[in-house]
């Protein structure tokens, strides 16, 4: 299971298991949802309203926004920066699972794990999944610039996106949108990891265990809702990073529409709040959720799917 467990045999699994476990969740959530995840970044980054009464929206709904990249840009598009994305999602999984797996072990050692749960749970989520954040920003960066350009390209592949961007921008542009990303990971991930673990003692509650049950459908099920509670909470700073990511990048954003660009973060905010009012805060929420639901959803379930594997495998040769 997800967190430290001393009752459970599960725990027999080694530090590279569940690292090779985390990345294998990471690999295959991200090729599923990575469609979802274009149209995302693609709503976040318009700043025109999400509605068609605007005739200068180049988006303004999911199924649209799916027919108009298939007709301009073919269906390849739906995974642009798939190559950075997937390096980002391997090794964020790793580095997110083992740090959670040993950091609630060390809680159960001092005696902070078993009465306080749902907290440590929140405070092991949220330091996981900074370190992740601070091992792989730079990449998903790249996955962003990639994913957000247009035709004609500016970036011809990934090679080429990281030595123009070094060349023309410098080597802080890898860490463009670090602060919103850091600020908003802590309770994203501490909810993803805190709110997983109460459904699933909901589901229990309600649907008792018969002993025969496998649990995939209520892992997969407690890690939708754990997405869709965790992403809403703490979208406006998803948003504000992708803005900032894109920074130093209009030349390749022409083709969508207008253009701005932002100081930082407080006039990011406020220039979002001015000109495209509180729901600018919300755009892309929509293929946000549904992403949010079916990668967390899915991230849980390979990730205990693979640990319970790795669990048989290692009974089935003593």
């Amino acid at each position: 299971m997800v967190g430290y467990d001393a009752k459970a045999d599960i725990r027999s699994n080694s530090k590279l298991e569940v690292a090779v476990a985390g990345s294998v969740s990471g690999f295959v959530t991200r090729a599923l949802i990575s469609p979802l995840d274009v149209i995302k970044i693609r709503f976040q980054l318009q700043i025109e309203r999400l509605c068609p009464s605007d005739p200068k929206a180049k988006y303004h709904g999911i199924l649209q926004a799916i027919k108009q990249i298939l007709q301009e840009e073919g269906p390849a598009a739906f995974w642009k920066g798939h190559v950075p994305a997937q390096i980002l999602s391997v090794g964020y999984g790793a580095v997110q699972f083992l740090t959670f797996e040993e950091l609630t072990e060390l809680l159960h050692r001092i005696n902070l794990y078993e009465t306080r749960q749902f907290s440590a749970h929140f405070v092991c989520g949220g330091l996981s999944a900074g370190a992740a954040t601070l091992a792989v920003h730079p990449v998903d960066v790249l996955r962003t610039r990639l994913a957000a350009q247009g035709e004609p390209k500016i970036y011809s592949n990934l090679r080429d996106a990281v030595s123009t961007m070094y060349r023309t921008e410098g080597p802080l542009v890898f860490y463009k949108g670090l602060t919103p990303t850091v600020i908003a990971i802590f309770p994203y991930a501490g909810l993803q990891f805190s709110c997983y673990r109460s459904l699933k003692q909901v589901y229990d509650w309600v649907i008792p265990p018969d002993g025969k049950q496998t649990g995939n459908l209520k892992n997969l099920l407690c890690g939708c809702g754990s997405g869709v509670i965790s992403k809403t909470l703490t979208y406006p700073l998803d948003l504000f990073k992708k803005r900032l990511q894109v920074g130093g990048f209009e030349r390749a954003r022409s083709a969508f529409g207008e253009v701005r660009s932002y100081r930082g973060l407080l006039d990011l905010t406020k220039q979002v709040l001015q000109d495209e009012g509180t729901q600018g805060l919300f755009k892309g929420l929509s293929p946000s959720l549904l992403k949010a639901a079916l990668s967390t959803g899915f991230m849980f379930f390979w990730y205990e799917l693979f640990c319970n594997l790795f669990h048989c495998i290692r009974s089935e040769d003593r």
